[in-house]
């Protein structure tokens, strides 16, 4: 009798260590998956300062709805956000005469983002939505620092097979020098090797697609043409 309970007994607890050693394993993985990512700003070195002396100065594109926010305005419930979730600010402006509330919720790390790129690139807002609504998301984003002053419309866009285009052209002539961030590859489609897609954001708080494109814009000032780059990555606008 005493033997059976000894031999369950080591049962039990070769189960419980199993079944600890997994709980573990997915706790772990969970806060691997969802650590975040983290990019260290050094000091440049000389040879990279003269590099930089020698190129010209880029200019980066940014859209707005679905790439650095997400928003939803009076009674429209979009699925994507999940009820009770407070936006980041809360904008009011007039649409035909009709006030109108917009819920905006910032992509995460937006405002680090955007620390860090103005440092290496001219910005420019270039968005398909109204200007009252865009520009007014533009002041929430730039707040006060001055980097998102340049700012294109739905007015500057090109209605194309029912979706809006926007020409990099009318933003900087030398297309060497130029590219756009943008979630939506129509909006590029006329400049596939000036463009980085990036995945629609709508509410994931765990998001990291800022972050992880850090790497590459820090090494993309260097280049002489964007183009040289960013030709080379046209599979990625077919998954986006």
């Amino acid at each position: 009798m005493l033997k059976q309970l000894q031999m369950g007994l080591r049962a039990f607890l070769l189960l419980a260590s199993r079944v600890w050693t997994c709980i573990c394993y997915l706790l772990k993985k969970q806060f691997v998956q969802h650590q975040p990512v983290k990019y260290e700003i050094y000091p440049l070195s000389p040879l990279s300062r003269h590099r930089l002396n020698i190129v010209k100065r880029k200019v980066l594109v940014l859209d707005l709805d679905e790439t650095l926010i997400h928003s939803h305005h009076d009674g429209v419930v979009r699925q994507t956000v999940k009820p009770g979730t407070p936006p980041d600010f809360v904008l009011k402006v007039t649409i035909d005469r009709q006030p109108v509330r917009f819920f905006v919720h910032k992509r995460p790390h937006v405002d680090f983002f955007l620390d860090i790129v103005s440092q290496w690139y001219e910005l420019v807002v270039f968005t398909a939505s109204m200007e009252i609504y865009g520009a007014a998301v533009a002041d929430k984003l730039d707040n006060r620092r001055g980097i998102l002053r340049r700012r294109f419309y739905r007015q500057h866009c090109t209605l194309d097979c029912g979706s809006y285009t926007k020409d990099l052209s009318a933003i900087c002539n030398d297309l060497s020098s130029v590219f756009i961030l943008d979630n939506s590859p129509g909006a590029y489609r006329a400049y596939p090797d000036n463009a980085i897609p990036i995945k629609s954001w709508f509410s994931d708080p765990m998001d990291t697609a800022l972050l992880n494109l850090l790497p590459v814009l820090d090494a993309l000032r260097f280049t002489q043409d964007v183009r040289s780059v960013l030709s080379r990555n046209l599979h990625l606008h077919r998954v986006w």
